[in-house]
């Protein structure tokens, strides 16, 4: 290893489209190589909260997301390059399809020349997985393919078939049979967070690891080739010159019903000199003593009877509003501070009402995308996904941008000093906008 270059084995695992069991098998392999004494770091693609809670346990390793557009080349190179200084192994987890978003998970890949294992559900096919898998293989020629691995395989014969299909540079790097003791519990927004069943989650790690063992294609359980990862030309500021929230407390919910926070927001908080306090929304009756307040995304909605009778945090977080503090919520912390909340059985409780409307759970609709928002103090890039509607808002002062649509993107609202959307932040794409954001400096 050079001052500029480590080298470190990594597999990018990336599929034809969702739900082909990829989280599963990342996660999977993550604690097979853990429970060999190597220290594996994990990576996801794009904005997702739930996956990298998951494979977090998995490896016990912090997970960090890894997304071009919203954090920059930069970022991820530096995120890669300082993760293969001390793993063993580096396992990146793509996102929906190979091909789809701008960026996708292929773009990622070739920039970082991280070779890409093709993972497919093969149930009710045989030689058109290897079809499947030797289009997308052949479909750019700045990527690498380490070879397919067919998920949910009836048996050795099947596995045979879709062995021979492959052409030899597309090896069957596993065939994995049908388990569902391996399958991670789910809900409306993805996988269940990984806080609320780790017992459940460490049961199926256990198995998973034996799942993989039974392939009969050994090459999966082998440490891929070594990657050279280059630092960036121009390392990622990891704080200003001028610590602009130095002397600053930012109180950040954070329980069972809020839980969408990355890591790379707090560390960028902390770079900012902020101090970081946690409270619960759910389960406390005093706000911390605190200069700002952030109420990230979650699952206000599974929690409104207990947010909703937990008057005395109502009326502390009423208060911190009425001062004129700065408050941030985003998408389910948005939820909180409408006047109601409806959620998925129709039943509606009354929330903080220090932004005007109403809230609603609408089931399998919802929007998702990659955003970013216009504030008086500056743009900071960020995404939506979320499966509700809010109602009777007042005026936003902002849309957000989409990436890749001219339509108008999420509403932006400001009151006093709370700023609130269904936008997710990602503080660190505009450091000095997050910090004028929680000092109120743009007003």
């Amino acid at each position: 290893m050079t001052d500029h270059l480590a080298h470190c084995p990594a597999l990018f695992l990336t599929a034809p489209a969702s739900n082909q069991g990829k989280t599963t098998i990342t996660a999977a392999l993550a604690r097979y190589f853990t429970k060999q004494g190597k220290v594996v770091r994990v990576f996801k693609t794009g904005p997702d909260y739930l996956d990298p809670q998951i494979l977090a346990q998995a490896s016990g390793q912090p997970v960090e997301q890894l997304d071009i557009w919203m954090a920059g080349e930069n970022y991820c190179r530096q995120m890669l390059f300082e993760a293969a200084q001390s793993a063993d192994l580096i396992l990146v987890e793509g996102a929906m399809g190979m091909f789809d978003g701008e960026p996708s998970s292929a773009d990622l890949a070739a920039t970082f020349g991280i070779p890409m294992a093709i993972v497919m559900d093969v149930k009710g096919m045989a030689q058109t997985a290897a079809a499947v898998a030797l289009g997308l293989a052949r479909f750019r020629d700045d990527v690498q393919i380490a070879g397919l691995i067919a998920n949910r395989c009836g048996s050795e014969r099947h596995a045979q078939l879709i062995r021979d299909a492959l052409p030899t540079d597309i090896p069957l790097l596993a065939s994995l049979k049908r388990d569902e003791e391996v399958t991670l519990p789910e809900r409306h927004l993805g996988l269940v967070q990984a806080e609320e069943v780790r017992a459940e989650l460490e049961a199926r790690f256990e198995a998973a690891v034996d799942w993989l063992a039974q392939t009969n294609d050994s090459k999966l359980l082998c440490l891929p080739e070594p990657v050279a990862f280059r630092a960036p030309e121009q390392s990622e500021p990891s704080h200003l010159e001028t610590p602009l929230l130095a002397g600053k407390t930012i109180a950040v919910a954070k329980d069972a019903a809020f839980s969408f926070i990355y890591d790379a927001n707090l560390r960028a908080l902390k770079s900012l000199g902020a101090e970081v306090s946690f409270f619960s929304p759910l389960k406390d009756a005093l706000l911390p003593e605190a200069d700002a307040l952030w109420l990230p995304g979650g699952y206000p909605e599974l929690h409104a009877q207990g947010l909703a009778n937990n008057r005395p945090m109502l009326d502390q977080i009423r208060a911190f509003f009425a001062a004129g503090k700065p408050i941030l919520a985003e998408c389910g912390g948005m939820l909180y501070s409408l006047e109601s909340l409806t959620d998925l059985e129709q039943t509606t409780y009354p929330m903080l009402g220090i932004l005007k409307g109403a809230g609603a759970m609408r089931g399998k609709r919802g929007c998702q995308g990659m955003q970013s928002a216009p504030l008086p103090e500056g743009e900071i890039r960020a995404h939506a996904h979320h499966r509700s509607r809010s109602e009777n808002t007042p005026d936003p002062i902002a849309h957000g941008k989409r990436q890749r649509h001219p339509a108008p993107g999420e509403a932006i609202y400001r009151e006093k000093g709370l700023t609130a959307s269904y936008l997710h932040l990602f503080f660190p794409s505009n450091l000095a906008a997050t910090a004028a954001l929680f000092s109120g400096a743009g007003e």
